[in-house]
């Protein structure tokens, strides 16, 4: 969920969750106008690149396909991941370091190998049905390429097999008009750009700035229990000036998804795991946040969660402020919503959690209808 994804592997590894709070890059500063303000007019005037044939000519901002500032401002378009050819990847140390010690029998058994067939057919339908939905709500719903993530590639540093696609947020940050690539804390994941390439190339044609963050070389001394500094400070100058950088901790010794423990989902509102404590809280309510605790998730115990906990229940994607994508089966939350005066759309992506996300994971948001503001 982050918008810091760009150096934390992509919300994954052990450096996941802790740098994430220095995600709040894009969604929770910006430092130039009124906080708790949001806006749905349309961002800037600045002019920008437009491709004619090969060439490139200027535009303005507005005609720009590439633009988002925070995660609730209305969504008009956004990238789906996909589940087609997923693969189990290897159990290695930087997959240990996440992943619940529960679930390490199903990677030493299927790793380097597809998910279960029945399983991934049924998480690819649950896919499609929320891609139909988001379209039927009047979002432009965009695709990764298909790649066979079965082959296996030696680096200096490692030799792995691909993983998949399924989580766009993971690798792809957006902030203004500019697309950031992120590396990936995975061995697995290390040439899943590749099947965005083609999108990245194209939101560039037409004017979006794009951005390949610093890969890391993977070797086994770069890996250690705490987060990706370097990233942090990476993302700190990069953003510089117009973002400032904030990070956060949390209290979690299974890090995967941030936006199962924190998730924003509006102006000055967000969502915190109950369980995993935010230990700089005060920086929020100082600012006047209201901070809502998310009711116990309702998914069965039986149900495989391979690469994650019950907590993708409060993994959901905003459509704008009143709006919501929340699962279909967790009438708690959406309770929840409802008091809160926003409305649910249920979907089922049950057997889709199971390879790592929820609605928010699945996608990324390319353009959203407003402005930059500050919200502290």
């Amino acid at each position: 969920m982050l918008r810091v994804k760009c150096l934390r592997g992509g919300c994954r590894g052990a450096e996941a969750i802790h740098l994430l709070g220095s995600m709040f890059g894009r969604a929770l500063t910006g430092w130039t106008q009124k906080a708790f303000q949001s806006s749905s007019s349309t961002a800037g005037s600045q002019m920008q690149g437009k491709v004619v044939g090969d060439h490139v000519t200027e535009t303005k901002e507005q005609d720009c396909p590439v633009c988002s500032y925070n995660e609730w401002d209305p969504l008009e378009e956004v990238i789906v991941g996909r589940a087609e050819n997923s693969h189990v990847p290897p159990l290695t140390v930087e997959v240990k370091a996440c992943i619940y010690e529960n679930c390490w029998p199903f990677y030493q058994k299927y790793g380097g190998h597809s998910f279960p067939e029945d399983h991934l057919k049924k998480a690819v339908a649950e896919i499609e049905e929320l891609c139909n939905i988001l379209r039927h709500e009047g979002v432009t719903v965009r695709r990764p390429e298909l790649i066979d993530w079965s082959q296996v590639y030696t680096t200096p540093d490692f030799t792995s097999s691909g993983m998949y696609a399924a989580m766009p947020r993971d690798i792809l940050l957006v902030v203004g008009n500019e697309i950031i690539e992120a590396p990936m804390a995975w061995r697995s994941r290390f040439f899943e750009y590749r099947a965005y390439r083609p999108l990245i190339k194209e939101y560039f044609r037409k004017g979006a700035k794009w951005t390949t963050a610093p890969k890391p070389t993977m070797s086994d001394d770069l890996y250690d229990p705490v987060t990706n500094y370097m990233g942090i400070e990476w993302m700190r100058r990069h953003l510089a000036p117009d973002y400032k950088v904030h990070t956060i901790s949390f209290k979690d010794p299974n890090a995967m998804h941030i936006d199962g423990t924190f998730n924003i989902i509006g102006p000055g509102l967000g969502l915190l795991n109950p369980e995993r404590p935010c230990e700089q809280i005060d920086m929020f309510y100082k600012a006047g946040w209201t901070i809502v605790k998310p009711p116990t998730p309702m998914i069965p115990d039986d149900h495989p969660m391979w690469m994650s906990s019950k907590w993708l229940s409060m993994n959901v994607l905003m459509l704008d402020e009143k709006r919501v994508l929340v699962e279909s089966n967790e009438t708690s939350i959406q309770n929840m919503f409802e008091s809160l005066g926003i409305k649910p759309i249920k979907v089922s992506i049950l057997h889709a959690n199971s390879l790592g996300g929820g609605f928010h994971c699945w996608t990324t948001d390319i353009r959203r209808r407003g402005t930059l503001q500050s919200y502290f």
